[in-house]
């Protein structure tokens, strides 16, 4: 896990600066791989047991495109401001109102933030809604699955509602 240890922040402001390779971020799971190292700089504000983390985040993420599935690579700076609070156990059954601060705070355990969370959510903040490797990429063929990319094929694309077939019958009578 590649966390800050909160511990060793003395002062009220501090410099943060780590380049991670590829392999120990472990994407996992997620939508996309980590291509190239990644650059994490940030200023760290103390004040008592909360802290401002400011700074951003630099790699190249490797994924699929949407429309043809073929792999291709976005470049990622992402700038944050986030603060973090301790996480307080819940305590009791009582109801109070979301404060907007609260909305900001991410929270941490163990005197530690994870730095891992950060950059992943960073990562996923930055993905575009809809991954294309190129904005006019032409995807696969509904009916052959061909990369329209790079070849062609005389598949029929005009599609037919066969719900509709019953009015064209009448259609043509007439």
């Amino acid at each position: 896990m590649l966390s800050l240890n909160l511990a060793k922040i003395r002062t009220a402001e501090e410099h943060f600066e780590q380049v991670y390779q590829p392999e120990a971020i472990g994407s996992g799971e997620d939508a996309y791989t980590v291509v190239t190292p990644v650059s994490l700089v940030f200023d760290i504000h103390k004040d008592k047991d909360r802290f401002h983390l400011v700074g951003r985040v630099k790699t190249t993420l490797g994924m699929p495109c949407s429309r043809c599935l073929e792999p291709f690579t976005i470049d990622v700076d992402a700038a944050f401001d986030l603060h973090y609070q301790p996480l307080v156990p819940h305590q009791g059954p009582s109801e109070r109102e979301v404060e907007a601060g609260d909305l900001d705070a991410a929270f941490y355990e163990n005197d530690e933030i994870d730095l891992g969370q950060l950059m992943g959510e960073q990562f996923y903040l930055s993905l575009p809604m809809k991954p294309l490797c190129k904005d006019d990429c032409k995807g696969l063929c509904s009916n052959c699955g061909t990369n329209l990319n790079k070849a062609t094929c005389d598949c029929n694309t005009q599609w037919e509602d066969p719900r509709l077939a019953a009015l064209r019958a009448l259609k043509k009578e007439s």
